[in-house]
């Protein structure tokens, strides 16, 4: 449950953040700190963890403007919050909670404590979303039913998106979530075209997608994706920077592999990335 979760702390006492974020990192977590509110709206908007702890008292920002930020954004809107905070006042509480934040812990408090809450909210997060924020594909428990529910005449196709963080850092986080919204849609929409009824569609992470169709159909899902990004990723790029002109490295490529037999059970759908594009 809590191998290879991204957790940011958000605490303003220095000692006490180095503290969580070296016992969160060998618990197995991806760990992210900062000590502003400023920067901790900042750092989810562009990481996406998968749970904040978050302090009330920050020197620039309180924790609750922080809530408020983050849920202007649809990017951000349902990242789990559980509150770490000195107060105790009930006024404070029912505040968080009418914020939408999943727990509330105080300190001093025992670090165990707040790895099962961490835990439990984690939990409780992915049965309510289910959902990747960007794309609105299933993500999570759903894709991992899906995967188990395969039978003898499915067969999974591995899409993932490369080039997405040079893209990020050429024209910001905005345009790179609209080429994974489009790309999202096009092989949603190759999906429903060719395989019909019987077919899956979701994401193993933010920049891979996982499609189960039928075995007659497979490669044709395949061929059109591939056909329909060699025609569209170019026009990402402004027109300055496409084709002959193409100036940037590591350019939006869409890389495609196959799974035709999954042996033995799948704990890891990160696996199935390994399995299917085993030189990414």
């Amino acid at each position: 449950m809590e191998h290879g979760h991204k957790l940011l702390i958000v605490e303003d006492d220095p000692g006490l953040a180095e503290m969580l974020a070296h016992y969160f990192r060998v618990q197995g977590f991806e760990v992210l700190t900062t000590t502003l509110g400023e920067n901790a709206c900042s750092i989810a908007w562009e990481a996406l963890p998968d749970l904040i702890v978050l302090d009330i008292h920050l020197p620039d920002i309180s924790g609750f403007e922080v809530v408020r930020r983050l849920q202007e954004s649809h990017r951000t809107r349902n990242i789990p919050i559980v509150f770490l905070t000195e107060l105790t006042d009930r006024m404070d509480k029912r505040q968080g909670l009418e914020l939408g934040v999943f727990d509330y812990i105080t300190k001093p408090f025992d670090v165990q404590e707040l790895r099962l809450r961490i835990r439990n909210t984690l939990h409780r997060a992915s049965l309510r979303s289910g959902k990747h924020p960007i794309t609105q594909l299933p993500e999570g428990e759903p894709v991992h039913e899906a995967v188990v529910g395969m039978n003898e005449d499915t067969c999974l196709l591995i899409a993932q998106v490369h080039g997405l963080n040079t893209f990020r850092e050429l024209y910001g986080l905005v345009a790179r979530d609209d080429v994974l919204r489009v790309i999202s849609l096009m092989v949603k929409n190759a999906v429903a075209e060719i395989g019909g009824a019987g077919t899956f569609c979701g994401h193993i992470d933010d920049t891979t997608l996982l499609i189960i169709a039928p075995l007659h159909s497979i490669s044709q899902i395949e061929a059109r994706i591939r056909e329909r990004a060699a025609e569209s990723l170019e026009y990402f790029y402004p027109s300055d920077n496409r084709g002959s002109n193409a100036q940037t490295k590591n350019r939006l490529r869409i890389g495609m592999g196959r799974i035709d037999r999954l042996d033995g059970p799948i704990e890891d759908l990160t696996f199935l990335i390994q399995k299917a594009l085993p030189s990414t």
